[in-house]
């Protein structure tokens, strides 16, 4: 963020019109050439963990935008979970990595899109649920979701100081969503 407004300010006193939100076409044209450069080559590599600010939480800004297809990933922290005191604040459904898929097991990747899905599903439906417009019973879905919120967020839930290895990690994971098979299946 700090790069793309730095160069705003260069372009913009080079005289180079705004565009996209007061961005100047050279902000969206240098992203590449700095964030490309990190990365693995012949002679050494280059790790870089990039921070990008929005305004308003605003994950379609320009800036924003530009970065999440240029990088492998990308971490949303929520200040709507940092509110609710839910640490460390990642949006899980915002945030993707592109390399998971390359390092970890088939078994691994399946556990973790459905976990993404019963957490979507309990997202999806949470406002029902706290205004009691939601009945138990009438969507086996979102009843398997409810049944199963506390778990997941004890899951995405780390204290600070506690360790958990990634074999653990993934056990409870699939543990997880074993349980939901489970309770969708009625079992």
């Amino acid at each position: 963020t700090r790069f793309a407004q730095s160069q705003r300010q260069i372009g913009l006193a080079a005289g180079e019109p705004p565009t996209a939100k007061g961005y100047c076409p050279s902000v969206f044209s240098l992203m590449p050439r700095l964030i490309e450069r990190l990365g693995c080559a012949e002679t050494g590599s280059i790790t870089g963990i990039l921070t990008v600010l929005v305004e308003n939480d605003d994950l379609t800004d320009p800036v924003a935008d530009s970065a999440k297809s240029l990088l492998d990933g990308h971490i949303v922290l929520s200040r709507k979970l940092a509110d609710r005191g839910h640490y460390p604040a990642v949006d899980v459904l915002a945030s993707v990595s592109r390399l998971m898929p390359a390092v970890v097991s088939e078994e691994h990747k399946a556990a973790a899109r459905k976990l993404k899905e019963i957490y979507a599903t309990y997202i999806d439906a949470e406002d029902l649920i706290n205004i009691g417009a939601f009945s138990p019973g009438s969507n086996r879905r979102i009843d398997g979701a409810v049944a199963l919120i506390d778990r997941i967020n004890d899951f995405f839930i780390q204290p600070t100081r506690q360790r958990t290895s990634f074999e653990e990690t993934v056990k409870q994971l699939t543990a997880i969503t074993q349980s939901w098979a489970e309770l969708i299946n009625g079992k």
